[in-house]
């Protein structure tokens, strides 16, 4: 199968995600949770729609936006106090990770 290693990452991180979100206090599984969860979905839509389109740079900065959004959002969660030091920790490398494949992404655009 022909697939890029940046949606092979952002589906790691969903997957973490998901498993991260459980400890979210039942109030906020609707609230804060579903945004975060929203975000990373709609992350893993822009990936595949720029990995299908000719002209990338315009979905390519959609997706860096979206991952600094959803970046604020699991801090939050961290400052909140839902969501554990470590767990955060892990979940952020994994974002970092991302960020540093759609900057390449980016600059080979250019």
């Amino acid at each position: 199968m022909n697939e890029l290693i940046i949606e092979q990452k952002v589906r790691e991180m969903i997957l973490y995600g998901y498993t991260a979100l459980r400890q979210l206090p039942r109030a906020e599984r609707h609230v804060l949770s579903a945004e975060i969860r929203s975000a990373m979905l709609h992350l893993l839509k822009l990936v595949i729609t720029a990995a299908k389109r000719h002209h990338k740079k315009t979905t390519l900065t959609d997706m860096d936006v979206e991952l600094a959004a959803l970046q604020s959002q699991i801090r939050l969660a961290k400052e909140l106090g839902y969501l554990p030091m470590k767990k955060y920790q892990l979940w952020t490398g994994m974002n970092v990770e991302i960020g540093r494949l759609l900057g390449g992404w980016l600059r080979a655009q250019h």
